[in-house]
């Protein structure tokens, strides 16, 4: 009978994963607008439900089990923060775009399903106040034909979501996929759905940069203070690895070096189309200032795959603002003097690829989790090994003791390929084509559409050296603006509109 109960709700767990996803699709695709509405609530009060299901008997949330009055006044607590929140964007909707964008880099430590993860919790309030502020009116409200008719980067988003979930079924790791879910999947697709409904005008777009480039200057000071006195304010396992490196890597307020990298990169980007665009040269100079000040923040993290996220986006910048054909071709001489460099000369750019023990150590470890990872996807090409399990299968499949060995195969591909097979990998390259396809076509008539679409290149290219594609707020938040900004705009509004200036 134990048995039995457990095997059921197992399977109520799958089945609410399903319907969580099911209902995010519902959310962006529905043709009314009290559908989506109705939608979007429900999704957002089914996904905290699935997680205190899957954690309830775990230590974690022992000590609130135990304290019914602490736990009770902390859920109340938040909830009066979100209603507050909603209160104040119903009033100035401007506050969403940019609370989201002030919350983008906060992590906050959460144990959960005996890992512990480094949540956006900021970001769920201000994501859960918005889609109060938005949906509960138009709920309750008349309804009528809902804007955004979806195209095929909605329809392949909402495929990416639900084949995940319907993948999770059969994971070696559900309980992973189920976290995936309802702490990136649900809550940033909800993200993308509020932030395209956004009037995005010049003023607010500077904002919003104003915000991000603030938040940085802040971080790389911190940096600063860390190389200088060789300690890290977080996640201090990165000193210990520091010390069988031969340089120190500074991560701010960030866990991960990469990660405050990759915030780096796409601040770097808004300030950079700011300069390409910019009429005075009290601008430019200003943007130089600031880009220099964020250059040597990014020099400190050691971070290559933000390096070459950033020379991505800087490439596309440069076409859009100038010529295709001389970028391409400028970037073909770099990446064959790059190129020729690791051939002729490995010790000296210190990435020596003569071997996989040695493209291996050059690469971080990276090299090996690749492998390991074409290994998984041979074996189980057509459907993989399920949504999440990746670090569970490789670590079994390879022998591998410590956790930390393998968290993800940091090329996003791969672990796509290994965990959802050819129909995952399949769409997930149908997404990426269709996004560059939107991002990209008619950028060069704003400087605000190139800044999105070079900044969701980088974003590509630092998932193919790193890890986090959809698990991103990101690439949620990029593409939701850059829907907003493609889509045709039926009435002109008062404020300039941001297709028309930087």
């Amino acid at each position: 009978m134990i048995l039995a109960a457990t095997d059921l709700a197992d399977v109520v767990y799958r089945l609410g994963v399903v319907a969580a996803a099911l209902l995010v699709g519902v959310a962006l695709l529905a043709p009314s607008v009290r559908g989506r509405a109705i939608a979007a609530l429900l999704a957002l009060a089914l996904t905290p439900i699935l997680l205190v299901a899957d954690i309830w008997d775990s230590p974690q949330i022992a000590s609130l089990r135990d304290r019914p009055a602490i736990a009770a006044g902390a859920v109340l607590g938040a909830l009066a923060a979100v209603a507050v929140l909603a209160l104040l964007m119903r009033r100035w909707p401007a506050l969403l775009p940019l609370l989201a964008v002030a919350a983008l880099p906060f992590r906050i430590p959460i144990s959960a399903g005996g890992d512990t993860s480094n949540l956006l919790v900021p970001l769920y309030l201000v994501i859960a106040a918005g889609v109060l502020a938005h949906a509960v009116p138009r709920a309750r409200g008349p309804d009528d034909d809902a804007p955004f008719r979806p195209r095929a980067l909605e329809w392949l988003l909402v495929g990416s979501v639900v084949l995940y979930a319907l993948q999770a079924a059969y994971s070696d790791d559900f309980a992973k996929a189920l976290q995936n879910v309802v702490f990136f999947y649900v809550p940033f697709a909800l993200l993308l759905g509020l932030l395209r409904e956004i009037r995005w005008t010049r003023r607010l777009a500077l904002q919003c940069l104003g915000v991000l480039l603030a938040l940085a200057a802040v971080f790389v000071c911190v940096g600063f203070v860390e190389y200088w006195r060789k300690e890290l304010l977080l996640n201090p396992d990165l000193v210990a690895a520091s010390q069988y490196q031969s340089y120190f890597r500074v991560n701010s307020l960030f866990f991960d070096p990469n990660v405050y990298g990759r915030f780096l990169a796409t601040v770097m980007l808004g300030v950079a189309t700011v300069v390409l665009w910019a009429r005075s040269s009290r601008d430019v100079l200003l943007g130089a200032l600031a880009l220099a000040l964020l250059w040597a923040g990014l020099v400190l993290t050691f971070s290559q795959s933000s390096f070459a996220a950033l020379l991505a986006g800087l490439a596309v910048l440069a076409a859009l603002r100038w010529s295709v054909r001389w970028t391409a071709a400028a970037v073909a001489v770099a990446a064959a003097i790059g190129l020729a460099l690791v051939l002729l000369a490995p010790d000296a750019v210190r990435l020596d690829i003569s071997s996989q023990r040695a493209a291996d150590k050059a690469t971080s470890g990276r090299a090996d989790l690749v492998v390991g990872g074409v290994d998984l996807f041979r074996d189980r090409p057509v459907l993989g090994y399920g949504s999440g399990s990746f670090a569970t299968v490789f670590r079994e499949e390879e022998g591998v003791s410590s956790e930390r060995a393998a968290t993800a195969s940091h090329t996003i591909p791969v672990t796509v390929a290994a965990e959802q097979g050819v129909v995952g990998l399949a769409v997930y390259l149908a997404l990426l084509v269709a996004a560059l396809v939107r991002l990209l076509r008619g950028a060069r008539s704003s400087p605000l559409r190139a800044y999105v679409a070079a900044a969701f290149v980088a974003l590509i290219v630092h998932t193919m050296l790193y890890a986090a594609f959809l698990e991103d707020p990101l690439s949620w938040a990029l593409l939701g603006v850059g829907m907003a900004l493609a889509a045709p705009r039926p009435t002109p509004a008062t404020d300039e509109p941001a297709p028309a200036s930087a």
